[in-house]
């Protein structure tokens, strides 16, 4: 038998269920700065204290590096929702980050190469 909080967190025809400030529990700003193209990754360090099953989903998905704008993406939360997740996770010491490879040259051609491949994927 089903809990009345064992409902679907989203709704094909309505959307998000949940309102995104109620999953970072009203915060808006992370207590780590994080860079959208910041990598990070699950250590396999057990999160103390009660996480939300958002929190579950971002360690699913970063079991391997990933930069924190494809983490909003795959849970489908504005950027600086994810960024609070995220950071509750690190404080945990439940992720690890570094930061993004191209921090020096913004507009190094590798990285827009990599962005407009990344793009030409999801169509």
């Amino acid at each position: 038998m089903a809990a009345a909080g064992d409902g679907p967190w989203l709704d094909d025809a309505a959307g998000r269920l949940v309102r995104p400030y109620a999953v970072s529990n009203g915060r808006t700003r992370p207590s780590t700065v994080l860079d959208l193209m910041s990598q990070v990754m699950a250590t396999g360090a057990t999160p103390l204290g009660y996480l939300g099953p958002e929190h579950a989903q971002v360690l699913n998905l970063c079991r391997a590096p990933v930069p924190v704008a494809e983490v909003a993406a795959h849970l489908k939360l504005p950027v600086a929702v994810t960024k609070v997740l995220l950071a509750d996770l690190l404080d945990s010491g439940a992720l690890t980050t570094k930061p993004p490879a191209f921090h020096h040259n913004p507009t190094d051609r590798a990285l827009l190469e990599a962005v407009l491949d990344g793009l030409r994927r999801q169509l």
